[in-house]
């Protein structure tokens, strides 16, 4: 994906002063904790039985409790967790920072840790970053999202990556390969039709969030990407999804509508519950978060999602997370960080539980390695993207976005309007 010149601009962009930022990030000496005297911050930060507060948003709290209760369980310093609500976030991130309230470490939607950054709400961990002698290993996504001025803030928290999922079962049923990933879109709608005629009752072909931006990003822009197209310029000003591509996903989705293979309810789904039909195994084949496959009680298959003619991306999603500006515990919190980065989280908590690792040296692990299906995940994740805009937010998640109302034009509505609400995003992206 051509990101690398997009993501250059938005480091060279200078950070905007709010109240409160760290100046000079984790240099030399770490503030104190409690009444310890502060100290200089080793590589692997201090752990002295601080207690730690770390926030993150409902989606990853199943991966975020693991990872708390085995920190807690082999360190001094102790974490707290606080989970929140997904639609309540930003604004308890906002409130608190405007404050001077924010937690220790914070988890952030990695599509809003750049206007996070440059609002100065993380602390500078780029020395601490750049001493880790597998920085080259990590996610490239989530740290160039996390750079701004070249300077890191942000270290992988979760991956979350979209994946075409299917229930072998149904694809039996339908008479379909169930050991056979649909390798185009036209092989995608093929199968979730299918599925649909076999009349099961309350099953359908696919499903998805029409009304729920985060989700059809999450889902869609992948087939635009294997297709060989962007949807933003460099520098996350234009849309771009009035494309072929762009446009075949839209006339995709539209068709299954219209053969009635579409989860009646994913018309006005929002988010919370995009995802419950096919863990329910009543849904034929959809794009589905990779963090949620462990959960599920039935054989799935699982690869990459397709473009117009074939190919394979992923929305490479997740949360970012770093150290707050208002944290007076650094070095503790930068032990939590670096013990996250760590073979033992990635593999022995995280790959344990069947979800992508952070680390490209980790890839190939000993539990990957028993499910060929996490082995798919982890290679694929190289193959996708993670989109970059300081206004991502308004432009595409946000309720009633013009990315929303370009979906729904040409998906329920079925006008030829892509044109003009192509326009209408790239007039936000610009403000």
């Amino acid at each position: 994906m051509h990101t690398t010149g997009r993501r250059r601009l938005l480091r060279g962009i200078a950070a905007l002063a709010v109240a409160g930022t760290i100046a000079g990030g984790l240099a030399a000496c770490a503030p104190a904790s409690d009444d310890k005297p502060a100290g200089p911050i080793t590589a692997n930060g201090t752990d002295d039985g601080a207690k730690l507060t770390l926030w993150t948003r409902a989606p990853l709290e199943r991966q975020a409790k693991l990872l708390v209760k085995a920190y807690n369980a082999s360190h001094k310093n102790q974490v707290e967790l606080t989970v929140v609500p997904n639609d309540d976030y930003v604004a308890k991130v906002g409130a608190a920072a405007g404050s001077g309230g924010l937690p220790d470490l914070f988890a952030a939607d990695i599509v809003y840790v750049p206007n996070w950054v440059k609002q100065g709400l993380f602390t500078d961990i780029t020395e601490q970053i750049d001493g880790l002698d597998y920085k080259d290993q990590i996610n490239k996504g989530h740290l160039d999202a996390g750079t701004l001025d070249g300077k890191e803030h942000v270290l992988p928290f979760v991956l979350d990556l979209s994946m075409l999922m299917w229930n072998k079962e149904l694809f039996k049923e339908a008479g379909l390969d169930p050991e056979k990933a649909p390798s185009t879109l036209a092989e995608f709608a093929d199968a979730a039709e299918k599925v649909q005629k076999l009349n099961k009752p309350d099953t359908y072909g696919t499903a998805t969030g029409l009304n729920c931006g985060g989700c059809l990003v999450f889902t869609w822009f992948p087939s635009i990407w294997a297709s060989g197209d962007q949807v933003m310029n460099e520098d996350g000003t234009e849309a771009l999804l009035d494309s072929d591509s762009a446009k075949a996903v839209y006339d995709t989705w539209k068709g299954l509508e219209d053969a009635g293979a579409v989860l009646p309810s994913s018309t006005d789904e929002a988010g919370p519950t995009w995802t419950a039909a096919f863990s329910e195994g009543k849904v034929g084949v959809m794009p589905f978060p990779a963090t949620l496959l462990s959960s599920l009680d039935f054989d799935a298959g699982v690869a990459g999602i397709p473009g117009v003619d074939g190919g394979a991306s992923t929305f490479v999603g997740g949360d970012g997370i770093g150290i707050s500006k208002d944290s007076k515990k650094a070095a503790q919190a930068w032990n939590f960080l670096s013990w996250m980065m760590s073979e033992d989280a990635q593999v022995g908590v995280l790959a344990k539980d069947d979800n992508a690792v952070s680390r490209g040296d980790l890839a190939n692990n000993e539990y990957a390695a028993k499910d060929p299906r996490l082995v798919t995940i982890n290679e694929v994740a190289a193959k996708g993207d993670t989109p970059v805009a300081m206004n991502f937010q308004q432009a595409f998640n946000a309720p009633g976005s013009p990315w929303l109302t370009l979906v729904r034009n040409a998906v329920l509505k079925g006008t030829d309007t892509v044109d003009a609400d192509t326009k209408e995003i790239t007039a936000v992206l610009g403000q």
